[in-house]
């Protein structure tokens, strides 16, 4: 590897004129990339100038010679997907978007990490014209390419027809060294070379810089090798990362290639023409300052005092992509308007699951299930409910990290999707927890299928990143967690979940829904189902639970309300509430008859969702908890953090904030508290204290 002295000299003699005028156009507009990059985090003091610098060349290649994209409809259906996972380089990507017109100003780029900026630090979905995913955690952009590629290859598999491949589109990913050393890169590059993604590419930028310094410091793998041994195509272009026609070529070969994923491997230049700082982590995650900037624009042949300067020519040419991208469109809506000719019932499926609404009548299939039907477990209620309605949503894939059998998400109808046929729609993800979960994210932002994942409750600790940004992106990817809590029993504390229902719940935009019985888990999966605007997390148990006795009990349909009455008390006027989720509400009913024997009036209410309940009327909250009625014992097998929002300062928690224990389920209830008596005790204790 070259050190820092000896990369320096080659940036002593200036590779641009000295005069705008004498450089080419493509010169000219590569530099306008550089020099844009420069003076957003100078101005905004904040930033990561060096990766914009380095491959502005690249970023050129790809948006003037290769991808296929519409900037005045950047939701096109048959566009090419672009992720920037070296999400800190965000600027590039900002100044690829402004010149090639999407919606984004001049004077937006110079408002770059500002309150309310469409140019925030990282890329965010939905808050930038034609960035398709958030990104900023490294290695989460790689793996949502994955699922970017998977639905591409689904839904090509579903419509396309030998005279016309209605779906037939690339994903493109600039990923970094950081992105690489994260363990995401792993599970995502194994999974995708299983799985032959032949139109998923991503360009590998080796600059060798990371904040602490030269990469030397604790990363030394042989990239190329490694992706090799997980079946990618690999192209290693070297220093090459300044000539636009070698990149090119690269792009175009990968994009000939069908049957492997690609990676392309570009050795650049971090901060490149900076003086003093190229080569550098001083060019990585800070401004360049005032003079370095100077000399870095005089060595581009650039006016020095210039800012923001984008010159008409630069800007011209970068903007032909506007007249470009409408072609392309046009030619795909021809394309499209054939197709729903030939094909029209497929057309019309198509744009049926394009738009993912589930149609009317989607949960007839659903089974109603009665105490004769139990007692059952909620994840095997789960799976009845799954197949009960899979066939009338036929756009919903996934399935689990290894725990099929365990968390019982297999679609019966449905065969393996893989390489051989990507058109079915079981999904089996390996022992890959974490790229499951932003595999189905970028499953859920390409749009067309709608993705569930699924494993043990526990292991949510491994995918935690990646439900959060599809929390942070408002994606309905659905999460079927089993094995709930210490009910795991025998397995230990090692995988019997504590913390986690209260972890999550602190996380905005996630839907929480932990149900007490079959009948709830059916109500689960509509609410999921009809949830679009986020991710849904339904919380599952693996012991066995009654199924509640509806005729005398609350109606389950409670469920979609978050909270309900499930029994009520037997005067006016309770002296108790106990509130419950999940397998211990069996629990919270058995104490109410005790209570009752005992001369206390208790009312119990089932909570499966904190998220669904706060959505509701104050009015109907009201009713279900009213306000007077201070006396409330709420009880769950998890951490007891966040329940004095329901019970209030004069409420108590039966929960557990220790970890679990190896032992048979009913004895891990009764030894931690779990069992009727001492719900009786300790609502007895709160009647008294009121």
């Amino acid at each position: 590897m070259e050190s820092t002295s000896e990369v320096s000299t080659m940036v002593e003699e200036p590779a641009g004129g000295d005069s705008l005028d004498t450089m080419s156009t493509e010169e000219l507009s590569i530099n306008t990339i550089r020099t844009l990059a420069m003076d957003a985090v100078q101005k905004a003091n904040s930033g990561h100038p060096g990766t914009p610098m380095a491959l502005a060349p690249l970023a050129y290649a790809l948006w003037t010679r290769v991808m296929r994209y519409n900037p005045r409809n950047p939701d096109w259906t048959n566009r090419d997907r672009f992720v920037l996972s070296a999400g800190h380089a965000s600027m590039l990507q900002y100044a690829m978007l402004y010149l090639t017109g999407y919606d984004l100003t001049l004077d937006e780029i110079k408002d770059f990490r500002q309150w309310g900026s469409p140019t925030p630090g990282h890329p965010e979905y939905r808050h930038t014209s034609g960035v398709e995913t958030t990104t900023g955690p490294l290695g989460q952009g790689l793996m949502n390419s994955v699922g970017l590629a998977i639905a591409e290859a689904h839904l090509a598999a579903v419509f396309n027809r030998p005279d016309n491949e209605i779906i037939d589109h690339h994903t493109y990913v600039i990923c970094s060294d950081g992105d690489l050393m994260e363990g995401a890169s792993h599970e995502a590059a194994s999974l995708a070379g299983h799985l032959g993604l032949g139109k998923l590419i991503w360009v590998y930028d080796d600059n060798h810089i990371t904040i602490d310094g030269d990469t030397d410091l604790a990363y030394s793998d042989d990239a190329a090798t490694r992706f090799e041994a997980y079946h990618w195509h690999v192209q290693d272009v070297g220093d090459e990362a300044g000539d636009v026609d070698a990149l090119t070529e690269a792009l175009d070969a990968a994009r000939a290639e069908r049957g492997r994923p690609s990676l392309i491997i570009v050795r650049s230049h971090i901060g490149y023409g900076a003086p003093n700082k190229q080569d550098t982590a001083d060019a990585h995650g800070a401004p360049l300052g005032e003079d370095e900037i100077r000399l870095t624009k005089r060595y581009y042949g650039w006016p020095e005092k210039e800012q923001f300067l984008v010159p008409e020519r630069a800007l011209e040419h970068m903007r032909q992509a506007v007249e470009r991208g409408a072609k392309d469109e046009a030619a795909w809506n021809e394309k499209r308007t054939v197709y729903e000719a030939t094909h029209p019932e497929l057309a019309a499926q198509l744009e049926e699951w394009l738009a993912g609404v589930p149609p009317a009548g989607w949960d007839d299939g659903i089974p109603d299930f009665t105490p004769d039907d139990g007692p059952i477990a909620t994840r095997a209620a789960s799976g009845k409910v799954l197949n009960g309605f899979a066939d009338r949503v036929p756009w919903l894939m996934g399935g689990s990290a290894d725990l099929t059998g365990s968390t019982k998400t297999l679609i019966g109808s449905s065969g393996t999707s893989s390489r051989h046929d990507y058109g079915e729609r079981n999904m089996f993800w390996g022992i890959r927890e974490h790229a499951m979960c932003a595999v189905g994210t970028g499953m859920a932002l390409h749009g067309g299928v709608r993705p569930y994942a699924a494993t043990f409750f526990v292991f949510t600790d491994y995918a935690r990143p990646a439900i959060r940004l599809a929390a942070m992106m408002g994606q309905p990817v659905i999460y079927v967690m089993t094995h709930d809590s210490i009910g795991l029993g025998e397995d230990g504390p090692t995988h019997q979940p504590i913390e986690h229902l209260a972890s999550l719940r602190a996380m905005p935009g996630l839907t929480i829904i932990r149900p007490a019985d079959a009948n709830e888990t059916a109500f689960a999966w509509r609410a999921a189902i009809e949830r679009l605007d986020g991710p849904t997390m339904l919380v599952l148990t693996r012991q066995k639970l009654p199924i509640l006795n509806r005729i005398s009990l609350g109606d389950a349909d409670g469920t979609l309300r978050g909270a309900y009455v499930l029994s009520r008390e037997g005067g006016t006027t309770a002296d108790l509430i106990l509130i419950a989720t999940g397998s211990e509400v069996k629990v919270a009913l058995e104490a109410q008859e005790l209570l009752e024997a005992a001369g206390i009036d208790a009312r119990v209410v089932s909570m499966p969702s904190w998220e669904l309940f706060r959505e509701q009327p104050q009015e109907y909250r009201d009713h279900v908890l009213p306000p007077e009625l201070g006396a409330r014992l709420a009880i769950e097998a998890g951490a007891t953090q966040g329940w004095l929002e329901w019970v209030g300062q004069h409420g108590d928690v039966i929960g557990v904030d220790r970890f679990g224990a190896s032992a048979p389920a009913a004895e891990n209830f009764a030894r931690l508290g779990f069992t009727a008596a001492n719900v009786v005790e300790r609502a007895r204790t709160l009647v008294r204290a009121g």
